[in-house]
């Protein structure tokens, strides 16, 4: 056994570390979900699939993960592709950012590694995109280096079995829970015990209603000995998301409709999407989206006509989306790159946000 202090509690002076390693890895041997990136040591593959995990369900994530690596099935080919191949490959994801960072990663890697993904913590994570959970998951997994991955089912576990009653949404928890994690880490078997983690956070040790009569840790764990498993992680109230309204257009020439790449930073930053603007207040319905076609791009449009509303949720922030289609009147020429006009049947080869396909499905 081994102590251990983070702020005024001492957290393992009454807690058999070896015992939790052994139950914990035995559990996990046996109990683990058979998913296709831990069919593998590749750590290719098991970077590109913590990265799709972030933000993302697991029984999303699986046809993604097989379509991604049946496209690009190692770092040079990722690292040779065109952005907005990359960026098709993950339509329907979200949070491109992720897609952005792994497509730069495997261009750092090329460059400076020779393909080869680090295998130390100091250099992989210099990788862009690549943080202490990352890099854990990684190293663990792949190589057996006795680095801890903490995420957030892994906070979870951590701050019942150690009765921790700090905020896990504070950096300040999230680095002692690190600390803890590199104490506890399996130095023999790093791999199926931070699997074993994740996984006892994804299926036992829920958020909700805590399955702790089936869990490995039962006799460990602080908080059920308390029982107050349930109270347990603390957690910082979420942010209020912010309803907005936008305007969306449709608007067609011929057999086409007009579509727009977004700012390059920002919300969907450098995404494909329909003309959109958020609504200006007090003003008459529709004509927010029509001044900003005609007074940045020259384009000239009549006959609106209320299509539909459709809502999407990001992290922070609700878009209560009205669309209206719009004919073609007058259209300055305008050498831009980034403003096209494209058919039905070409929608498929650009990259578009999910808020933007829900618009485009709806479009006969």
């Amino acid at each position: 056994m081994r102590a251990y202090k983070i702020g005024e509690y001492e957290k393992f002076d009454e807690i058999d570390i070896e015992n939790i390693q052994k139950n914990l890895i035995k559990w996990y041997e046996k109990n683990h979900r058979k998913l296709p990136w831990r069919e593998t040591k590749n750590p290719y593959y098991i970077w590109i699939s913590e990265v799709m995990l972030q933000q993302t369900r697991v029984d999303t994530v699986i046809p993604y993960f097989l379509r991604f690596i049946n496209r690009f099935p190692n770092i040079e080919s990722l690292a040779n592709a065109d952005e907005e191949e990359v960026l098709k490959m993950w339509e329907g994801l979200g949070y491109y950012s992720r897609a952005r960072n792994l497509h730069r990663g495997a261009k750092v890697i090329v460059k400076d590694y020779d393909g080869e993904m680090p295998d130390t913590l100091k250099e992989i994570k210099k990788i862009p995109g690549i943080g202490p959970y990352t890099a854990g998951a990684i190293l663990s997994i792949a190589y057996k280096e006795a680095v801890p991955a903490v995420d957030g089912n892994v906070m979870r576990v951590f701050s019942r079995l150690f009765y921790i009653k700090e905020d896990i949404g504070e950096n300040n928890t999230k680095k002692e829970m690190e600390k803890i994690g590199n104490v506890v880490v399996s130095k023999e078997n790093p791999s199926f015990f931070n699997q074993g983690l994740m996984e006892l956070g994804a299926l036992i040790c829920t958020p909700t209603s805590p399955k702790c009569v089936a869990c490995p840790l039962f006799m460990e764990c602080t908080a059920r000995k308390l029982m107050v498993q349930e109270t347990l992680p603390i957690k910082r109230k979420k942010i209020k998301v912010k309803s907005v309204e936008m305007e969306l257009a449709v608007v067609r020439k011929d057999e086409k409709i007009l579509i727009m790449k977004r700012p390059t930073e920002g919300l969907l930053a450098n995404l494909w999407a329909l003309p959109s603007i958020e609504r200006e207040k007090n003003m008459e319905e529709g004509k927010s989206i029509r001044l900003e076609l005609e007074e940045n791009y020259g384009i000239n449009i009549k006959n609106k006509k209320y299509l539909f509303e459709k809502q999407h949720i990001f992290t922070h922030r609700k878009w209560k989306m009205k669309v209206y289609s719009f004919e073609l009147t007058k259209e300055e020429k305008i050498d831009d790159p980034e403003i096209k006009w494209i058919s039905l049947q070409e929608i498929k080869k650009y990259a578009f946000p999910t808020a933007f396909m829900k618009i485009l499905k709806n479009i006969k």
